[in-house]
């Protein structure tokens, strides 16, 4: 947004925390869980190569390799959330809020964070559930490799509950002022 002497959004710093240190806490948390979704895509990348190598170079075949790197780039997505969150990566529209009024913005904020967070909730609960089942029944793939699918579920959950503590701690970041709502300035 630019024209009419009118400043361009500015995006949120997380570097705001402070000395709070459930924010700190929770920004290492997404930070480390962002290192690890990079991580497991370096892997996934790594794991083609070797199966491209394998299949057209050495001309052998590939039992796990397709499998593991459809789990490893599924779980670095979900994992990778509140990293992404952490940075204000997700797609913002933020049309109406640069329309509000900085209170009725702050409400709005709020209203957003609350309905996250309750989405959140419900996807870490299903997320679970769905885990514990794979856990509980010994579900494998139908696959040659036939991997216990417990251990690429558990994605669901820890991604989804990493992404809902980082909205929590963006929520808190909010009420303590230490955040602008919807990284707008006033």
């Amino acid at each position: 947004m630019s024209g009419h002497g009118s400043t361009p959004p500015v995006a949120p710093s997380r570097s705001t925390a402070g000395d709070n240190l459930f924010l700190r806490s929770v920004a290492g948390l997404s930070t480390l869980a962002g290192w690890t979704s990079a991580a497991m895509i370096v892997a996934a990348v790594s794991i083609t190569c070797q199966m491209i190598f394998v299949r057209f170079v050495l001309n052998g075949s590939t039992i796990w390799q397709t499998e593991a790197v459809i789990y490893l780039v599924i779980a670095a997505t979900l994992i990778g959330l509140p990293y992404v969150q952490l940075l204000s990566g997700h797609v913002n529209v933020d049309l109406i809020p640069l329309m509000l009024a900085p209170r009725a913005r702050f409400y709005m904020a709020i209203l957003t964070s609350i309905l996250s967070i309750s989405i959140m909730i419900v996807m870490v609960w299903y997320g679970f559930e769905y885990w514990h089942f794979a856990w509980a029944k010994g579900w494998h793939s139908d696959t040659v490799w036939g991997v216990r699918l417990w251990i690429p579920y558990l994605a669901i959950p820890v991604g989804f509950g990493l992404f809902l503590l980082q909205l929590i701690a963006d929520f808190v970041a909010l009420l303590l002022g230490s955040e602008k709502p919807f990284g707008l300035e006033t």
